[in-house]
């Protein structure tokens, strides 16, 4: 038991190392955080004029009204701002190291190689996405009137949203190993997530079913959202925990495979 709390001590210290010194090298560079926020209104902006345009004649999502299908839009944007704050500059830097050969002084160091790899920088670039989006779902959840308790309630199905775009995007990143360019296929899971900006019940049930159990983008969220207006099943609680802690295991043994067809700079 002491042995894992000194081990977690140990990787929370090296946390703070690496985001305190990345956050530091990035703010040198203030005004782009001035344009970050720019450009993350204006996507939002775009986003609200995208919804709005099937609510304007009085359409509505079934069973979603504007302030909920808002809830919605507010997950998806904080969604996108952390995979621009934590998970988009290391999977470029992964692409880096196989590419520079730079990946063999990852794997000497004496702390787990995939821990390091998806935790060694951070951008605070995405943060404006992660507060506005908080502003919406603030902004919505006043007028349906929501309680703390809701708040609460999800942020358990979207901490697991976290695990899964965590875990399929690293394991995009693993596929570098064979690949070496992959930004075209981060592409294709970035578009694939556009569809979580709207609740599954917009989309034909053949694309429901495929954004749900192909593409788990209703777990991203919708889930998520249902959580928040009190009406999720127990069952999709499950199935969003099965789902996250599962493809953070595959995405632990996806690496372990990779790097068996890894050439090292040395080689």
């Amino acid at each position: 038991m002491n042995l894992i709390i000194e081990n977690m001590q140990r990787y929370l210290h090296v946390l703070r190392l690496f985001w305190s010194a990345a956050i530091a090298a990035e703010l040198e560079y203030r005004v782009n955080f001035i344009l970050a926020a720019l450009s993350s209104l204006g996507n939002l902006a775009g986003s609200l004029f995208g919804v709005s345009l099937f609510y304007r004649n009085g359409y509505t999502f079934p069973g979603w009204s504007w302030d909920e299908a808002l809830v919605v839009l507010g997950i998806f944007t904080i969604l996108q701002g952390f995979s621009s704050t934590f998970l988009a500059p290391n999977l470029n830097h992964i692409v880096d190291h196989i590419q520079q050969g730079t990946l063999d002084f990852v794997l000497l160091k004496p702390i787990n190689s995939q821990f390091w790899l998806s935790t060694r920088t951070v951008s605070p670039w995405g943060l404006p996405d992660v507060f506005f989006g908080l502003v919406l779902i603030g902004y919505a959840g006043g007028h349906l009137q929501l309680t703390l308790s809701d708040y609460i309630l999800s942020a358990v199905p979207l901490l697991f949203g976290f695990v899964i775009l965590y875990s399929l995007w690293f394991m995009l990143g693993a596929t570098s190993v064979w690949f070496v360019k992959i930004y075209n296929v981060t592409e294709v899971l970035r578009g694939l997530l556009e569809a979580g900006r709207y609740p599954m019940v917009a989309y034909p049930t053949a694309y429901k079913f495929f954004f749900t159990f192909i593409a788990p983008v209703a777990f991203l969220t919708t889930v998520p959202a249902e959580a928040m207006l009190g009406r999720v099943q127990l069952s999709w609680f499950v199935g969003a925990g099965i789902l996250a802690l599962g493809l953070l295991f595959v995405a632990s043994i996806f690496w372990r495979f990779a790097l068996r067809f890894y050439t090292s700079a040395s080689s």
